[in-house]
């Protein structure tokens, strides 16, 4: 078992997943805090564990996974639209020289 204690504002989202990564991340990670919140609920009152501090900095880092796949579906458009302007120019561009 891990002796290190997880903690909410240490988490961060991995930097270089592509959408279908972090899609399966959150489904991973949707299954961990699942599994954590039954073993918090069966343990008793008085127990000595950390689910619910685990269970939190799962949350933290699920936030920022979801916030990271918002920031790469509109990356995917940006870039769409400079392929486009990019397209636009150089079409612009070979018309100019058959002038």
């Amino acid at each position: 078992m891990d002796t290190y204690n997880m903690k909410p504002e240490n988490m961060r989202a991995p930097a270089n997943l592509s959408k279908e990564d972090i899609q399966k991340s959150l489904e991973e990670l949707d299954g961990k805090i699942k599994v954590l919140r039954g073993r918090a609920h069966a343990t008793t009152a008085d127990s000595n564990h950390t689910y619910h501090e685990h269970i939190a900095a799962l949350e933290a880092k699920r936030e920022l996974m979801k916030q990271k796949l918002d920031d790469t579906s509109t990356d995917h458009l940006d870039k769409w639209q400079d392929l486009r302007a990019g397209i636009d120019k150089l079409r612009n561009d070979i018309e100019g020289f058959m002038k």
